[in-house]
């Protein structure tokens, strides 16, 4: 296979990876991003974005993302289509299998490919992604003020959704497919203690109603074995997130879910030269604010490292 010598490769290409692309090519580092199998990362499938600062009438999530690639290439970055398929941080410099067609030898690596949020796997949901189905309450709460809502899970994270959307919504459905909550004392607490948050145990989705919009969901309670409809605007699916993570399993520290663990306040892993930044290593924030700024500190910390390699 064809070989290309590099200072730097970044895996993966949202807000992470393209702010780290910024921040390493003005340094003047040799610097390549691979776009990775869902280019722009969850952003594109994201409408509007109004919690990012720099766009006070907001943007849509794909031409954010168009942006950031512009001003990296502005500085002299390249941004390449294509998947890193395979890595051998075993020796260094490292070597990045693309495509399974070339191979990059790189003295340095950012991992920026973030997390997927789980899905139902409904066709109707997918189809309504963006358009009233959302994985984040934090990024699209805000757009259903005084209407009704639904999450689906179980655990902590659902808790946390339900009562941010609390806050902002009229009333709340939390739907738990089992009679019992995987979530700690204290967030069952809160919710049973929040008045507009009805708990529909036993329950699971069916389909998402709706052309353009969400503007129901038919649900099925398995105790009762019926089904029935309930008139919502919007759906959280919070059934949990996989970092995608695979390929780096047999060099890299993780924790119990794939997430990359890093030096406290930095981007460093148990690998010398090889940095994780955004989603791909924070379970906790998620945002692209943070994910952006996470970027920003593993090209400079790929730059310190580099400066002791001349």
């Amino acid at each position: 296979m064809k070989e290309e010598y590099i200072d730097l490769c970044i895996i993966g290409s949202g807000p992470a990876g393209y702010s780290a692309a910024i921040y390493a090519s003005r340094a003047g580092l040799k610097t390549i991003l691979y776009k990775g199998f869902q280019p722009g990362g969850q952003l594109t499938i994201t409408s509007d974005v109004e919690n990012y600062p720099g766009y006070p009438n907001g943007v849509q999530g794909p031409q954010m993302m168009i942006d950031f690639q512009k001003q990296a290439e502005r500085f002299g970055a390249e941004v390449r289509t294509g998947d890193v398929t395979s890595v051998d941080f075993s020796s260094y410099p490292f070597k990045l299998d693309v495509d399974n067609k070339s191979t990059l030898i790189t003295k340095s690596v950012i991992i920026s490919t973030g997390a997927s949020a789980k899905w139902l796997g409904l066709k109707s949901e997918e189809r309504l992604n963006g358009k009233g189905v959302s994985a984040c309450a934090v990024c699209d709460g805000f757009f259903f003020r005084n209407k009704i809502v639904a999450v689906v899970g179980g655990g902590d994270t659902a808790a946390e959704e339900s009562l941010y959307l609390s806050k902002l919504t009229k009333k709340v459905y939390l739907l738990v497919r089992k009679d019992f909550l995987r979530a700690s004392k204290i967030m069952q607490d809160r919710l049973i203690e929040t008045d507009n948050i009805n708990i529909l145990w036993n329950t699971e989705v069916l389909e998402v109603l709706g052309n353009n919009k969400v503007e129901g969901i038919t649900i099925f309670n398995n105790k009762k074995n019926n089904k029935s409809d309930i008139n919502i605007s919007g759906l959280f699916i919070a059934i949990g997130h996989k970092p995608n993570t695979e390929i780096f399993k047999k060099y890299l520290k993780m924790d119990n879910n794939g997430y990359i663990i890093t030096n406290p306040g930095t981007t460093i892993t148990n690998i010398k030269g090889v940095f994780a930044t955004g989603d791909v290593q924070d379970k906790v924030y998620r945002q692209a604010v943070t994910a952006a700024g996470s970027g920003c500190m593993g090209a400079l910390d790929a730059e310190r490292f580099l400066s002791t390699k001349k």
